[in-house]
């Protein structure tokens, strides 16, 4: 009980935490920063697309890790992890493939445009799509958790093809970086670093508490299956 506790308590702390710096995210984005000079208002929604997307490639780079230590150890709680991270990366990448357009459609004035980041990013999207359905599909628990685990490793080797097309690949997506550093004013790189920053906590705030729901319904079928042999 005081384990539970402390684990409450610190969901707690964690759940204030990032309240407050969304709060901050939002006013920064909203209020404080000035707006591009070309694009205009429209181009406040990058602070949401890139911050999304960092959070969706580190939510798939968790998947990566705790698939590879669900294979070795047989071990449900790193499943547990994997699947939650899976379930939350999708979320967060669907939210970069709508914010992506709206943003192309001011500067490309088209909605979709078959450039490597954006198609290798709706690749990525349907990879961790089928990691959810093979968990939703499969009966026994250790065939779907090893089969969604092998669709986790072979999956986050789209990552960092998406990162990396930009360099790969002569486009015109638009880029933070180039030759002589960052292509961004202060106020916008500081705005982008607390919009990442916060989407990064709400990241560990959907995580922690998914692995829990998580763990109690593992902890539910195991009575479940108890009481069936016991009264079968």
């Amino acid at each position: 009980m005081e384990k539970e506790g402390a684990k409450s308590k610190t969901f707690g702390i964690l759940g204030a935490l990032t309240f407050l710096m969304m709060l901050v995210n939002l006013y920064l984005i909203f209020i404080w920063v000035p707006e591009e000079k070309i694009l205009g208002l429209v181009q406040k929604i990058f602070y949401f697309h890139v911050g999304t997307a960092w959070v969706a490639f580190f939510a798939f780079f968790v998947v990566f890790i705790y698939s590879i230590l669900y294979l070795k150890t047989k071990d449900s709680k790193w499943d547990r992890i994997a699947s939650a991270s899976a379930e939350i990366g999708t979320v967060f990448t669907t939210i970069v493939l709508i914010t992506g357009p709206i943003w192309a459609k001011s500067s490309w004035n088209t909605w979709w445009t078959w450039e490597p980041r954006l198609t290798t990013s709706l690749i990525l999207w349907f990879i961790y799509l089928a990691y959810i359905l093979v968990r939703g599909f499969a009966t026994e628990y250790q065939k779907k958790a090893q089969l969604s685990a092998v669709f986790g490793i072979i999956g986050f080797i789209d990552v960092p093809i998406v990162f990396f097309s930009v360099r790969w690949w002569s486009i015109s997506h638009p880029t933070l970086f180039s030759g002589s550093g960052m292509n961004l004013d202060p106020e916008m790189l500081f705005t982008l670093l607390v919009s990442v920053a916060s989407f990064t906590l709400l990241y560990f705030y959907f995580l922690g508490k998914l692995v829990s729901i998580f763990h109690v319904r593992a902890e539910l079928a195991e009575i479940k299956r108890r009481l069936k042999e016991h009264l079968g």
